[in-house]
C-alpha cells in the first residue's frame, strides 16, 4: 500500500472518530442538563456534583480531541497532512497509526518535550485509537 493510500485510510479513520466524539460530547452534554435538573438529598447532590465533575473532565478531554481532529483534517485538505511540522518531514505511518492527528514526528516531539514546548492543543499523544490499522 502506497504512503498516500494509508494516508488517505487514516483520513477515514479521523473522520470516522470525529463522528463518534460529537455523537458522545452531544450526549454528554445531554446528561449533564437531565442531572442539573432533578432534585435530591445531600448525599445525591455530592454525588451528583462528583458525577457532573467527571463528566465535566470527559468532556473537556473529548473536546481536545476533536479540535485535534479538525486541525487534522484541515492539514488533510491543504495536501500537508503526514507531515511534521517542525522538521517538515514525512511523519512515519507507525505514529499516524497510532496518533493519526499527531503533528510532529517522534523525534522533534521528544526535543520539544525535552525544552518544555507544549502547544495548546498537544501532540496528540494522550488518545490512541486502537482500531485503526497498524
Amino acid at each position: 500500500m502506497s504512503r498516500k493510500e494509508a494516508l488517505t485510510k487514516l483520513r477515514d479513520v479521523l473522520i470516522l472518530r470525529r463522528e463518534a466524539l460529537r455523537k458522545a460530547l452531544d450526549g454528554d452534554m445531554s446528561l449533564l442538563q437531565s442531572l442539573s435538573q432533578e432534585g435530591g438529598d445531600v448525599m445525591d447532590a455530592a454525588m451528583d456534583t462528583a458525577q457532573d465533575e467527571i463528566s465535566s473532565q470527559l468532556v473537556e478531554v473529548e473536546s481536545r480531541e476533536l479540535n485535534q481532529i479538525e486541525e487534522a483534517l484541515a492539514r488533510f485538505r491543504e495536501g500537508i497532512y503526514g507531515n511534521c511540522e517542525a522538521c517538515d518531514k514525512p511523519i512515519p505511518l507507525a505514529r499516524l497509526q497510532a496518533v493519526p492527528y499527531a503533528t510532529t514526528c517522534i523525534d522533534c516531539a521528544r526535543k520539544q518535550e525535552r525544552v518544555g514546548f507544549k502547544p495548546s492543543t498537544g501532540f496528540g499523544d494522550s488518545a490512541h485509537f486502537p482500531n485503526a490499522s497498524r
